[in-house]
């Protein structure tokens, strides 16, 4: 699967971890780490508490060549 998003950069950037966004989001922390590696993706609704979360834009959870792809 292409890497759609920088989810696991952002978290690091932050000094955050999986088992912190999944606490927060109340989902389980295998399902974060396949977010982090692209094994797939969280919905919209998600997307947007994510980015909350965490205080970026929805734009900067996602990898530009793939935003340039769509």
């Amino acid at each position: 699967m292409q890497d759609v998003n920088r989810l696991k950069i952002v978290l690091v950037e932050q000094k955050k971890t999986n088992k912190w966004l999944s606490e927060a989001l109340g989902v389980n922390p295998s399902t974060v780490s396949k977010w982090c590696t692209n094994s797939s993706q969280p919905d919209l609704e998600t997307i947007v508490k994510i980015s909350k979360l965490l205080g970026v834009g929805i734009e900067e959870l996602f990898n530009k060549k793939f935003m340039d792809s769509i």
